[in-house]
């Protein structure tokens, strides 16, 4: 009989080497992102928060979760990695905004076929920026090597963000009245929704490569459609206190028409103002392309806004102002009506 070859967690594709090289290279990143109430270091089986009860009267936690989808087949075209991150965070911390919450903690699932400490790496660093743009501590996360279940050389992403609010500055929109303004926060670009029709566009149907700088964009095509989600917590930060916030939105998949009603009381509902933001040129380039329907467009794209606020009319001007003394270009994109279902379109 033949020697037996002895088989091990390296031979199957695990090496918990490599797994605790990748731990010592993030460590100093998530170190950075710790606020003051982090009580735990990294390497503990939970991560530990001491909420600030002097702070919060009768505290109301916020949580939320959320991937960066076919987004991610960007990055293994381009290899890039050190932007999906910020992706990830941006599409949480976004999303529990909309009530008024403080984001105070994130953690990340990240899994893969092989580990490649380096990219993994790059991946962290970036969802350590996007903590950092939120003001939120990187407390944890997962590491899953799994070996012929993921493509060689890709992986996957999810993230789950936790906040905080005082109950009686929850934002639910149920103030919202007939009258009351919409004033749109810019997008950065497609933020990360939308990227299984764009890729079939752009990649299949158009045969563009990543590398291709299209006169329109200026710059090459991957690094467009890289282009991390805009965070919003600041701009929130900047207009708590200064103004009556009635109600948010973040604007993800479904676009405005899929999101934007989810915060309005019964009966009511929305008017746009057609033209009263600018439209970056990859959603025109998408539309030509593919011969994308315009409603199409819109129940798939943020088409420039990611994030809208409800505000009373008299406030919007002030609205605006702060917030693009904040950085954040903002508009005044329309307004809510009595007897309109959703949203509708109408011109400014």
């Amino acid at each position: 009989m033949g020697k037996k070859i002895k088989l091990t967690y390296k031979k199957a594709g695990v090496d918990i080497d490599e797994g605790e090289r990748f731990v010592r290279i993030i460590t100093p990143l998530v170190r950075k992102t710790f606020r003051p109430e982090v009580m735990a270091d990294i390497g503990s089986f939970g991560a530990f928060f001491k909420l600030n009860t002097r702070k919060y009267k009768e505290p109301v936690l916020v949580s939320g979760t959320d991937g960066v989808g076919t987004k991610l087949k960007i990055a293994f075209m381009m290899d890039r990695h050190d932007t999906v991150g910020i992706d990830l965070v941006a599409m949480c911390v976004n999303d529990i905004l909309t009530s008024g919450a403080e984001p105070l903690f994130f953690l990340d699932y990240f899994a893969t076929g092989r580990l490649r400490p380096e990219k993994a790496a790059a991946v962290v660093k970036g969802i350590a920026e996007g903590c950092r743009q939120a003001g939120c501590s990187l407390v944890g996360g997962e590491t899953a090597e799994m070996p012929g279940f993921y493509k060689d050389g890709e992986y996957d992403l999810s993230g789950f963000a936790v906040g905080v609010v005082e109950k009686k500055s929850m934002i639910d929109g149920s103030r919202i009245k007939p009258g009351d303004v919409l004033v749109g926060l810019t997008s950065s670009g497609l933020h990360s929704n939308g990227y299984s029709l764009a890729r079939k566009v752009l990649f299949g149907r158009k045969k563009i490569t990543v590398e291709k700088v299209l006169p329109d964009l200026g710059i090459p095509v991957g690094e467009e459609l890289l282009k991390p989600t805009r965070i919003y917590v600041k701009a929130f930060k900047a207009l708590d206190g200064k103004v009556d916030l009635k109600g948010m939105a973040h604007i993800t998949g479904g676009g405005i028409p899929g999101n934007l009603p989810r915060i309005f009381p019964k009966g009511l509902g929305a008017s746009m103002f057609k033209g009263s933001w600018p439209e970056q040129p990859i959603f025109g380039l998408i539309r030509r392309y593919g011969n994308v329907p315009a409603d199409d467009m819109k129940r798939t794209f943020n088409m420039g806004i990611g994030f809208i606020v409800v505000v009373s009319k008299g406030e919007s001007d002030e609205t605006i102002g702060i917030l693009k003394k904040k950085g954040f270009p903002a508009y005044l994109i329309g307004e809510i009506r009595k007897g309109i279902e959703g949203v509708l379109y109408a011109e400014a």
